[in-house]
């Protein structure tokens, strides 16, 4: 069964981004900025085409414990992972 990133709302507090709709200039800016926006104990469904491990490392050092990450799914052309603010 697959995910459909496009359903803005997966539920309650989880939040669908899509990153494969925005030009990659903007797509780490796009995602800091939507997991700025998270209040504590909401998630944001990420969905990607590659698994971005540079991206998880920028997370992980900007905002430490703060955001847990958890894969959903790690396919070839569709990766999707939740990012769940903590603090």
């Amino acid at each position: 069964m697959s995910h459909d990133c496009s359903i803005p709302l997966i539920a309650e507090g989880v939040y669908a981004f899509d990153a494969r709709g925005i030009a990659k200039r903007f797509r780490h800016a796009a995602i800091f900025g939507a997991l700025s926006a998270l209040e504590r104990g909401e998630t944001m469904r990420f969905c990607n085409d590659h698994n971005p491990l540079p991206l998880l490392a920028q997370i992980e050092h900007h905002f430490g414990n703060a955001v847990r990450i958890a894969y959903v799914s790690n396919e070839p052309g569709e990766v999707i992972i939740d990012f769940l603010v903590m603090e």
